[in-house]
């Protein structure tokens, strides 16, 4: 959604009236929808006529009818974007170990920032530390020669996911701890043995260097990007709207920037979790300034 909001400010004067008019009624229409309601048909037809249709086709969407969004946090500004043009994208949760499934959101009750219900046969409950437990038969059976991991992946009978959530009273899961940025792609929190809770944080290098383009700001490098004041800043104000979200013994009480895609380290597993030991010992130095200051 922010490249196309780039192009929409740089377009001509009608092309800007005619998106912001159509992606706000596509906006009432998507409210409505997400509550299992149809909104008026003219208001719906226009907005997919005058940009929903145009849009759809240019980002590569055009023949989406069900879109499902797991393994990796979105941010709710681009789901509520996405479905303004008529893309019901549903989140979902899920490992590997459970058989990549274990909720869904409903096509008729979205809730924005849950990940949905349990599927059939499935049991979710929070455990006292605030980790998500699972009860299912698509649990797995256990780690290929590998009895110890195995053990430690279960806790009674549920599967210790390794995220923290919770359920509301209705039954919907959402997923905890760090909410991530548009403008930031990984983040390792680090504090075990250390007098409070840090995080080691990679930008998202295409949004970040679009935003830093209309600052207007110069830089050549990843490192020379993470490097500007104005970069430091709007990486600070993201920490700071998740720790408004936390309690206090939960805040980040610093934060460093990873001048390299940890991709590119081979710190991040084929599903995009970061391996915390290997990502620790790559920036070790990082971790210990955060902890010097």
């Amino acid at each position: 959604s922010a490249g196309v909001q780039f192009r929409v400010r740089n377009a001509s004067r009608l092309k800007r009236w005619n998106y912001n008019l159509w992606q706000r009624r596509g906006a009432k229409v998507a409210a409505a929808r997400m509550r299992g309601r149809r909104a008026r048909r003219v208001s719906e037809f226009l907005a997919w006529l005058f940009l929903g249709r145009s849009l759809r086709q240019k980002l590569g969407m055009s023949r989406i009818r069900v879109a499902l969004s797991g393994a990796a946090p979105i941010a709710p500004d681009v789901l509520e974007y996405l479905w303004s043009l008529g893309i019901p994208v549903r989140e979902v949760y899920g490992q590997t170990e459970n058989t990549a499934m274990a909720t869904a959101t409903p096509a008729d009750a979205v809730r924005i920032g849950r990940v949905g219900r349990p599927l059939p046969g499935v049991e979710l409950r929070i455990a006292d530390d605030g980790e998500v437990l699972v009860r299912s038969p698509g649990n797995f059976l256990g780690y290929l020669s590998d009895e110890a991991a195995t053990q430690a992946a279960y806790v009674d009978g549920w599967l210790r996911s390794g995220d923290l959530g919770e359920l509301d009273d209705d039954g919907f899961l959402a997923i905890t701890g760090l909410k991530f940025s548009p403008f930031v792609r990984d983040a390792m929190v680090i504090g075990d043995r250390r007098p409070y809770l840090a995080a080691l944080i990679g930008i998202d290098l295409g949004m970040v260097s679009m935003w830093a383009q209309q600052q207007n700001l110069q830089f050549t490098t990843h490192r020379d990007l993470i490097e500007k004041p104005e970069v430091r800043r709007l990486i600070d104000s993201a920490v700071s709207e998740v720790n408004r979200q936390l309690d206090e013994e939960e805040q980040l009480q610093g934060f460093e920037l990873l001048p390299i895609d940890l991709e590119e380290t081979g710190a991040l597993t084929a599903t995009q979790k970061v391996r915390r030991g290997m990502a620790a010992a790559q920036f070790q130095d990082l971790i210990e300034r955060m902890y010097a200051a």
